[in-house]
């Protein structure tokens, strides 16, 4: 009788994971489907291979747009697994377990007007003909995955213009993802390189994010980047540029109903300057003598600050708390008067920040 029972349930757990696999298999047909479809015209594919359990597309390509597009491809990706919930079968919309993107490539860009734009031959749809928006399907992401991707971040808000910064050996882990609505938390675990002329730094981003209502709570950290990579943020017009040196920032931000309160603290490492216009010049809007004098002293200059305010209050700007924060300390620090300091640091964060 025990083996008889054995037997029986046996069975059942045999027919229990073929009804799951034959689900799974179901779900990744319909998910193959609706991918080729949401690519758009400028995407190509080496291959789609259509697994028991989820799809696989390697070679994918997602061509820029000529003219419009700083790059010759938004994104590229040698390969590209897609698992799909059970619960899509049964559930509306659109429901995927894991998304994992490997050896890929991601290119960005930041207007003139501060916005930032992510593969707009998917996320920018045309209306119809008839002008009447169509409401987008919901999709639930529980994971994306990114392994060794690179990013090219173009940045045209700069007053020299367009200004590129490169991410490479980009991890990440982020999910779940909610569309259209992106009204649940998100948490994000992310670390990646940023190349710089003479070295290389390291960012690392962990925390949770709600995008609909911008709640957080996020820990970010930069680490020896080299500075003359972020000359434009740094430079004001006519100064004299960075020779070298490196910048290191943590930052602990929460935000909970729209209310912000961001401990942080900035270091400069070895700054040399260029050959500048004497001993009226400057580097960010402070006295260049007095940061030389500084760098020479200590090595280094150091500096904490808190950003706090309502993001929602039309008259709080992010850029221009964390100016007057960081303009008292370094107005102790290089002994110089407030109001050079909150303009030149002014003039880096809007640059760095774009607002």
């Amino acid at each position: 009788m025990n083996r008889q029972r054995l037997l029986v349930l046996a069975a059942f757990i045999a027919v229990l994971l073929l009804a799951v696999v034959l689900g799974l298999r179901s779900a990744a047909s319909r998910l193959e489907a609706g991918l080729r479809e949401a690519l758009g015209p400028r995407a190509s594919i080496a291959a789609v291979r259509l697994g028991f359990t989820g799809v696989e597309v390697t070679d994918l390509r997602i061509r820029g747009a000529p003219g419009s597009w700083p790059a010759a491809d938004e994104l590229i990706a040698k390969r590209v697994s897609l698992r799909p919930a059970l619960s899509s079968l049964w559930s509306p919309g659109w429901h995927i377990a894991r998304i994992e993107v490997e050896d890929g490539y991601l290119s960005l860009l930041r207007t003139r007007q501060g916005r930032l734009r992510v593969l707009p031959a998917l996320l920018d749809k045309p209306r119809p003909a008839d002008g009447t928006p169509r409401p987008a399907p919901r999709v639930h992401i529980a994971e994306v995955v990114l392994r060794d991707v690179a990013i090219d971040f173009h940045d045209a808000s700069v007053r020299s213009g367009m200004h590129k910064l490169r991410f490479e050996s980009l991890h990440a882990d982020v999910g779940p993802l909610d569309l259209p609505a992106f009204d649940s938390p998100t948490e994000i675990d992310l670390q990646a390189v940023l190349k710089g002329p003479q070295r290389n730094g390291r960012i690392a981003i962990q925390g949770e994010f709600t995008i609909a209502t911008l709640d957080a709570r996020l820990k970010a950290a930069v680490h020896a980047v080299d500075l003359v990579a972020l000359q434009p943020y740094l430079l004001k017009v006519n100064e004299a540029g960075v020779k070298r040196g490196t910048l290191d920032l943590s930052l602990d931000a929460r935000v909970k109903a729209k209310q912000l309160h961001a401990p942080g603290h900035v270091t400069l490492t070895g700054l040399e300057l260029a050959s500048s216009g004497g001993l009226l010049s400057t580097f960010g809007g402070v006295p260049r003598q007095a940061v030389l004098a500084a760098m020479q002293r200590d090595g280094r200059i150091e500096v904490g600050f808190t950003l706090e305010g309502r993001i929602d209050d039309p008259a709080f700007s992010i850029n221009d708390n964390l100016a007057t924060k960081l303009a008292g300390g370094l107005a102790e620090v290089l002994g110089v008067s407030l109001g050079g300091v909150v303009e030149g640091v002014g003039s880096v964060i809007k640059g760095l920040l774009g607002r």
